[in-house]
């Protein structure tokens, strides 16, 4: 079995990030009760065997230690906390979730510095308490899975971020390009930053992670973007996902991402590609349509 559960706890969050793709849930839905939580997982744990604990910002909760000690208990073989990872400056705290059954930890850091992070989250202080919460959970020897989402604002700053991520020694990084959803979709042209841009600075900073050794991927970014990165593309990668969200239920993520959240368009038509990219986020060609990309075709 490599299937992986990914269960929203509740939708409250203490960060009010500029391109959030849960956008308003906070204010249209009740975080989920313990009891809720649990039965969710233990529905779960028929076909998964991983589970991601995400939401909103699930270290909010004072019941996350005991969730992930119940996870735990029904056989969960990863069990990966998804977090803006302020609360992780708090020791204590990762040392309770480490001790319940903890596997390993997803923060996100946007900005290489408090300037352009803090600005992006709406939250001041969020950039320094993230940091420490990382540099705790890798002094804890927790694997540091880190993402970031790409935006217009934080583009120029993806080689210092990627040279920052290396210096904390996570285990990966990601570079997520914003999904116009929630959020970003009500200043989507704000937010969204074009490929033509984005790529030269996204080939530089997957470089850098790869010059140190470190496993580095990118979300959302067509194989023709990436040229001669496409390898760090992380969709082939992501195992299938059954998502527990506010509304609705998603069996299997990967079918989902491919038939309503991606698109193709004429130039994918003739590209080698065409079977193994999963092509822009749908949202994209709207705004800025389709002249960027260039199929790859047989030589």
């Amino acid at each position: 079995m490599n299937r992986r559960l990914d269960l929203k706890v509740g939708w409250s969050c203490n960060n009010r990030c500029r391109f959030c793709v849960q956008g308003d849930k906070r204010d249209r839905f009740a975080d989920r009760d313990t009891a809720t939580v649990l039965r969710l997982l233990a529905e779960g744990r028929a076909d998964c065997d991983g589970v991601v604990l995400t939401g909103g910002e699930p270290t909010i909760r004072k019941d996350l230690p005991a969730i992930v000690a119940a996870a735990h208990g029904l056989g969960y073989r990863t069990i990966q906390l998804q977090t803006n990872g302020r609360a992780l400056c708090h020791r204590p705290l990762l040392e309770e979730l480490v001790a319940a059954g903890l596997t390993e930890v997803s923060p996100s850091l946007h900005g290489p510095d408090p300037e352009v992070h803090d600005a992006l989250t709406g939250s001041r202080n969020a950039f320094r308490q993230t940091v420490r919460g990382i540099r705790h959970a890798r002094a804890l020897g927790l694997p540091v899975v880190l993402n970031s989402v790409v935006v217009k604002n934080n583009l120029r700053h993806l080689p210092a971020m990627a040279h920052l991520f290396c210096a904390l020694d996570v285990a990966s990084f990601q570079f997520a390009f914003v999904h116009a959803l929630g959020t970003a979709a009500d200043g989507v042209a704000d937010v969204m930053p074009t490929f033509s841009r984005a790529a030269p600075l996204l080939r530089r900073a997957l470089w850098i992670g790869r010059a140190a050794g470190i496993p580095c991927w990118t979300e959302g970014v067509p194989l023709c973007v990436l040229g001669a990165a496409a390898n760090h593309a992380s969709e082939a990668r992501i195992p299938s996902t059954r998502i527990v969200d506010a509304e609705q239920v998603v069996e299997d993520y990967t079918e989902v991402r491919r038939t309503e959240g991606k698109a193709h368009g004429r130039p994918c038509r003739d590209c080698l590609d065409a079977g193994a990219c999963e092509g822009p986020w749908r949202e994209y060609p709207v705004l800025y349509g389709w002249s960027e990309f260039r199929p790859r075709r047989a030589p």
